[in-house]
């Protein structure tokens, strides 16, 4: 056995099941491991009360069990509260807890550190891409948010783009389903995606999660200017992937549609969209543009996001519009990271 330690935080089941067998332990010490380290929340193999003496000592000896502390946190007055997370190498990236209803949050991931999709309207595109998050760093931001309080649902949707760390993605994913784990349900788990089209038709078939696609164009011409991946995956060619993802999962699929002022929350832009979404069974989460520094974007008025949503309700399209939240913080997604030497933040401490 190498006599590196190994984080059992970046362990699936069957690999913790595999990492006990070397150490002559029988399988059902995994189902004590993931409780005292997901769900009682026990760093310290010392606390492991139920382990025997030497079992702990050498658990010590070969693993550890990584945590991620919030180096700053923002809190909105809506209660949104958004936490950023300096990694082991100094890097950093962000994830946003957002109140719903009964005490309970959803919370955005991030799954790389920065993001090479180069999306015009995302301030983490600016950044370019600096490497991909592993899956106890994914894992480890959920932890975090969990000791301000429950999370009910989680999506992938922050810095990053998901299928582009898919190995990474889907260890963690597995992870989050544990039942002696934090045992998330795949109902309440979400990914979303700028449009890889490969990947979307490789996620079905390697584990169940919802999809939700970034759309935010309803022409090629557009969606080039705003998002670089439509260049190489045009429209019809996402939309295919999407069709077959949501017949062989049986799962409706989300699009998300960003509404910029003046580019794409027109009444056209939105009979276009019904004819492209002709076919697939899916929903459209429609989002207004939250405005960045530097940004050439504008929010739209108030009246056209009304429009726009009505006209697609009226064709039987479930369009729902989500509520701007944290917009008194740097909610969006890169904000604290990139504003974080200039905005005044509660410094976490520990």
């Amino acid at each position: 056995m190498s006599s590196e330690k190994v984080d059992l935080k970046s362990m699936t089941r069957q690999q913790l099941e595999e990492f006990l067998a070397r150490l002559g332990k029988e399988k059902y010490r995994t189902k004590q491991l993931l409780r005292w380290i997901y769900q009682r929340h026990v760093y310290d193999f010392e606390e492991m009360t139920d382990l025997a003496k030497d079992f702990r000592k050498r658990l010590a000896k070969s693993a550890f069990i990584s945590r991620c502390r919030p180096e700053a946190v923002q809190d909105s007055q809506d209660g949104t509260r958004k936490y950023l997370f300096r990694l082991a190498d100094g890097e950093t990236v962000e994830a946003v807890r957002i109140p719903m209803e009964e005490g309970r949050a959803t919370l955005c991931l991030s799954t790389q550190v920065g993001c090479a999709m180069g999306c015009r309207f995302c301030m983490t595109g600016t950044f370019g891409l600096v490497r991909n998050l592993e899956a106890a760093e994914i894992v480890n931001q959920v932890c975090a948010a969990q000791e301000d309080g429950p999370v009910g649902n989680i999506v992938l949707m922050g810095m990053g783009e998901p299928l582009h760390n898919i190995d990474n993605v889907v260890q963690a994913l597995e992870i989050l389903y544990l039942d002696d784990g934090l045992g998330y349900g795949t109902r309440r788990v979400t990914l979303s995606t700028c449009g890889l089209v490969p990947e979307i038709r490789q996620l079905g078939h390697r584990i169940k999660v919802n999809l939700a696609v970034s759309l935010n164009a309803t022409t090629d011409e557009l969606r080039d200017q705003l998002m670089p991946v439509n260049r190489k995956y045009p429209l019809a060619e996402l939309l295919a992937a999407c069709r077959d993802f949501a017949v062989e999962t049986r799962q409706r699929v989300t699009f998300e549609y960003i509404l910029i002022n003046g580019v794409n929350d027109s009444l056209a832009d939105a009979k276009r969209l019904v004819s492209l979404l002709h076919g697939v069974r899916c929903k459209v989460n429609l989002i207004a543009f939250n405005p960045h520094p530097g940004s050439e974007f504008k929010a739209p008025g108030e009246a056209a996001v009304k429009e726009f949503q009505s006209y697609l309700l009226q064709r039987n399209i479930v369009a729902t519009l989500r509520a701007s939240k944290g917009q008194d913080i740097a909610a969006a997604c890169g904000q604290l990271k990139g504003q974080l030497a200039g905005v005044k933040v509660n410094r976490v401490s520990g």
